[in-house]
């Protein structure tokens, strides 16, 4: 039997790219279905995460127009990731896989095919990663490899060049609902799932329309989560360097006792002063990357929702899924 499966698209002022999003996926979702790839039940489910513009109403249309398409809206802007685990999420009581990828069509939906085939020979995450990054400006491709270096010395597990273009089996989808963190970082928590897992290499197209919805500032700001989400060897680097300072204090005050003691010292306020800002910067620097660890820890015993549903159009049921154990 053909699986059902989910395309999940999260958008955010997505009008200009919408239309021609939209006209793709169907005919790529109805060549599968057509071919017996796929069941006639997988479906299209786009998720709205508090657009200001058009978006909501051309969901609302696209919907009327076949049953292929679902829509969901948000009840206001959470996040790429959180849009994208709220789609999975409410895509996991109806599928047996469900494939994520961007509203831009820059992810090549055209290998669809080959995440199906992974997923048919017994791979429960497939991930979509980028051959080569010559359409990036050389800022863009000199950060992605720090980024991800800084990842791999932090610790944290990520698949290079791999942003959110995977396909995750129902096993896999189950298991990332137990995953109930309020800092999310997907990019991280998929890989600690364990299931086996395949690749599948793409070339990625420039957007078809519309803006990037990762400047710098939000770029700097996701690699600062996916760090402090994955790693405390932040807060071990600090004690390191409080002990390294440390260190370098006693040793000035012993070369200051001794240029006391011999008559050879000199007055001067430079390397006094110079000292004081070295130490005082330090201190601020340390003082925050606590402050951002602790910000994380207010957020997750506060235990608030990730993300509020505050419409869903699917024509759908829910499947009656038999247990793991039942099926072996």
């Amino acid at each position: 039997m053909a699986p059902i499966v989910y395309m999940v698209i999260p958008c955010y002022n997505e009008e200009q790219a919408l239309p021609r999003t939209a006209s793709v996926a169907r005919e790529k979702l109805e060549g599968l279905i057509t071919r017996s790839v796929v069941s006639p039940d997988s479906r299209i489910l786009f998720v709205d995460d508090g657009s200001r513009d058009g978006t909501w109403s051309l969901l609302c249309a696209l919907t009327q127009e076949t049953s292929l398409f679902a829509a969901m809206r948000l009840s206001r802007n959470r996040g790429q990731q959180n849009a994208l685990l709220a789609g999975l999420m409410t895509a996991r009581p109806y599928c047996d896989a469900a494939l994520s990828l961007d509203a831009d069509l820059q992810d090549d939906i055209r290998v669809v095919d080959d995440f199906l085939a992974q997923f048919a020979g017994g791979c429960e995450v497939v991930y979509g990663v980028r051959r080569r990054r010559d359409t990036d400006s050389a800022f863009k491709r000199g950060s992605a490899k720090l980024f991800y270096r800084l990842m791999k010395v932090m610790g944290a597990e990520t698949v290079e060049n791999h942003a959110d273009y995977r396909l995750m089996g129902r096993r896999a989808l189950n298991a990332l609902a137990e995953y109930g963190e309020t800092n999310l970082f997907l990019r991280g928590v998929v890989p600690l799932i364990g299931y086996p897992s395949g690749v599948v290499y793409y070339d990625r197209a420039d957007r078809t329309a519309g803006e990037s919805k990762y400047p710098l500032g939000r770029m700097l700001s996701f690699a600062l989560e996916g760090v402090t989400s994955f790693s405390v060897r932040p807060l071990r680097m600090i004690t390191l360097l409080g002990i390294a300072v440390a260190a370098a204090s006693v040793a000035g005050l012993l070369y200051a006792l001794i240029s006391k003691v011999t008559g050879s010292a000199v007055a001067g306020w430079t390397a006094i002063i110079s000292s004081i800002w070295l130490l005082g910067g330090l201190q601020m620097l340390c003082l925050g990357v606590c402050g951002e660890y602790i910000g994380k820890i207010y957020s997750e015993v506060k235990h608030r929702p990730r993300y509020t549903v505050e419409q869903l159009l699917l024509t759908a049921r829910p499947r009656e899924w038999e247990t793991d154990a039942d099926s072996e």
